[in-house]
């Protein structure tokens, strides 16, 4: 411990004090210029003075002595160093510099560092706390199973009091602070491979490398261990919406939610939902539906959690018919769609508890029963009581969740949790709680999905440097696997007439430039022209408008192009993100992405799986899966595309900013992109 204080309260005495409290077995070496005693343990005046390299290195000292002393003790093969020191990369250039120097130090020795500027961490497990945070002076952790990270150390000592609180067992927790050398990504990955973790909850304001980030979170899913992630910090992408569609509906927050939701994990809105997903993820059940039971003795609260249920996505499918008679005869005055309403009736006669959970475990095919029972657990004797008939009704369902809704002393709603149950207060926060297990359970069972096609060999790379027109950008997607609408360039009228001869009429002409993005807006696009004057006349038209409204503007001639009659127009997209890279958009077409922004996004590439789940996610599927008597549309050319696009995108990253696909037609049979715009770096 550089940098050592005899005062257990000071930032350079705590860990001293927090290690010998809990009990950690190795030695304890307090490093401090005067050297003599400190809290009873002979001090070292250096890091030389010291018997041998020191496991890890905990750091309290003025940032101007920071880097020697660190660098000295990796010399001498200490392989670790938590730095609590602050004056670095978040202060000034000298900072900035001094931090840079810690990331060479860590490169070149191979010396982890967490921090600098960091309250620490500690290990449940085995008592050792390298950390100040002066939550401990109010208990030390209780050993399980949570893992958790924070970029914020004093909101991650937030996070620990509660989760300590709530009596949740921690196995490690870290705050990474200015992130020199080790991350969050760092500690996730840790989390997934360590036995002894089993949920991982993480605070991030921000990521530095997608890769690893991302590549830390399949692991956890592999490894079928939940995330619950509390991801701060909403901005819009910019300057770049002004030219691309996806732009203007994306935002760096759309886009984390995008890649969180992609990987499995439960992104909290606010430290109680957090709390709630942890707590009810340690139970350690996560089922693979959504269907949720609730059975009450209120009516009013079975209507709160049915209202809940709907706002989480959560299916409150009514019991089998056969069921249903069966417990309305049991108790004729109860309703028993789902909710199932028992009435305070339930508790004069405890079988019935048991009689009516079973039933509904055994034939409702719920995920997880929800059971409002208010205070009747706060009595001792008829908690006891519903607890023995709980127990006998779940004997053979020990793989199913219960949650109870209840009000109890601690002691008491101690002995249900430890009989298996989850206990919360509030009945809405126990289905929110419900509806991230079952994310997790359906995340976990379709584990990565299908890889990514590979790109085709005839695909052609995107340039560097200038944004392309539409007949160009659809050259480059056709040649990527993105189906597109046949279509001819004319100069002039007749080259126009001819083309739309040997296409067939109606056809379609829309100005071809390369610097006028959106067509439509100055008159550059006719529709159904039916014959040759048709033809003639919109090209006139057509280029007199081009180069009244854009007269700077390199003009090619007109796109000729079939009508397509019939199918849905949606829109298809890919943004450049400054934290995760090439992002592909789908969403329908119109009035649904521009105005409702029905539309939802995935970090490329990814494959047919994830694309199928993209397509059923916006709310407009319905249009697309044949509602109303419409037909059903080639939902798996749509799926085709979006994969094809994506995994393009992440071939082109490097030159790529932008790729607007709007309109892509989905027909009865295929599905074509009708106009295109890729913008370059």
């Amino acid at each position: 411990m550089l940098g050592a204080s005899n005062e257990p309260s000071r930032i350079g005495g705590r860990p001293i004090r927090y290690l010998k409290e809990g009990g950690f077995p190795g030695p304890i070496w307090p490093i401090n210029v005067k050297g003599g005693t400190i809290q009873g343990l002979p001090a070292f005046k250096s890091v030389d003075e010291l018997p041998e390299a020191a496991e890890c290195l905990i750091v309290a000292v003025p940032a101007a002595a920071v880097c020697d002393a660190v660098e000295n003790a990796a010399r001498r093969g200490t392989k670790a160093a938590v730095i609590f020191s602050a004056g670095f990369a978040e202060a000034d250039e000298q900072g900035r510099k001094w931090q840079e120097r810690l990331v060479r130090i860590a490169a070149e020795t191979g010396c982890r560092v967490v921090g600098p500027n960091c309250l620490g961490l500690f290990n449940a497990r085995h008592g050792y706390a390298p950390t100040f945070t002066a939550s401990l002076d109010h208990g030390h952790p209780k050993p399980g199973g949570v893992g958790m990270v924070s970029q914020s150390g004093a909101y991650g000592s937030h996070l620990f009091v509660l989760t300590r609180d709530r009596n949740i067992g921690m196995s490690c927790w870290l705050t990474t602070g200015n992130e020199c050398d080790v991350d969050v990504s760092d500690a996730v990955a840790y989390f997934a491979a360590d036995p002894d973790t089993k949920v991982i909850a993480a605070y991030v304001e921000g990521i530095k490398d997608r890769d690893r980030f991302l590549g830390a979170l399949e692991n956890a899913r592999r490894a079928k261990k939940p995330v619950v992630m509390m991801k701060v910090g909403r901005s819009a992408v910019g300057a770049a919406a002004a030219a691309s569609h996806t732009a203007s509906l994306a935002g760096s927050d759309v886009i984390y939610d995008a890649a969180l939701k992609q990987l499995g994990v439960h992104r909290a809105e606010t430290t109680e939902e957090m709390l709630d997903a942890v707590y009810a993820a340690t139970r350690g059940i996560f089922p693979e539906t959504d269907r949720l039971g609730i059975v009450t003795i209120s009516g009013g609260a079975g209507v709160l959690m049915a209202d809940a249920a709907e706002r989480h996505g959560v299916d409150v499918a009514p019991m089998p018919e056969a069921a249903q008679v069966r417990l309305k005869s049991i108790l004729p005055f109860a309703a028993v769609r789902n909710p199932v309403d028992t009435t305070a009736q339930f508790f004069n006669d405890m079988s019935l508890v048991t009689e009516f959970t079973r039933t509904i475990l055994a034939e409702g095919g719920y995920g997880a029963i929800a059971a409002f029972v208010t205070a009747i657990p706060r009595n001792r004797e008829t908690g006891g009581r519903l607890k023995e008939a709980l127990t006998k009704a779940t004997a053979e369902y020990r793989d199913r969740l219960l949650i109870l809704c209840m009000l109890a002393s601690p002691e008491m709603t101690k002995e249900y949790e430890a009989a298996g149950y989850l206990c919360f207060e509030d009945p809405s926060r126990a289905v929110a709680a419900f509806a991230a297990l079952s994310r997790f359970g359906r995340s976990f069972a379709k584990g990565a999905g299908s890889p990514p096609p590979a790109l085709p060999s005839s695909a052609k790379p995107v340039p560097a440097g200038a944004s392309l027109g539409e007949a160009e950008a659809k050259v480059l997607l056709a040649s990527a696997g993105v189906p597109v609408a046949q279509e001819k360039l004319a100069k002039t009228a007749e080259e126009a007439v001819a083309a739309a001869t040997s296409l067939g009429y109606p056809v379609v002409l829309k100005i071809a430039s390369a610097d006028i993005l959106h067509k439509t807006e100055i008159g550059g696009v006719k529709l159904n022209l039916a014959d040759a004057d048709a033809v003639r006349a919109a090209f006139t038209q057509i280029m007199e408008r081009a180069k009244k409204e854009k007269p700077s503007a390199r003009i090619d001639g007109c796109l000729v192009a079939p009508m397509i009659k019939g199918g849905l127009e949606t829109i298809l997209g890919v943004i450049d993100d400054a934290s995760f890279g090439p992002v592909v958009m789908f969403g329908l077409g119109g009035i649904f992405a521009e105005v409702l922004k029905d539309v939802t996004f995935r970090v490329a590439p990814f494959g047919l799986d994830e694309a199928r789940a993209m397509i059923r996610e916006v709310k407009g599927f319905p249009l697309l899966d044949g509602a109303r008597g419409r037909p059903k549309l080639d939902q798996e050319a749509l799926a085709k595309a979006l994969s094809a696009l994506s995994v393009y995108a992440a071939a082109n990253a490097a030159t790529l900013r932008s790729i607007d696909v709007n309109p892509f037609i989905v027909l009865e049979k295929g599905a074509l992109a009708v106009d295109g715009l890729i913008e370059t770096k």
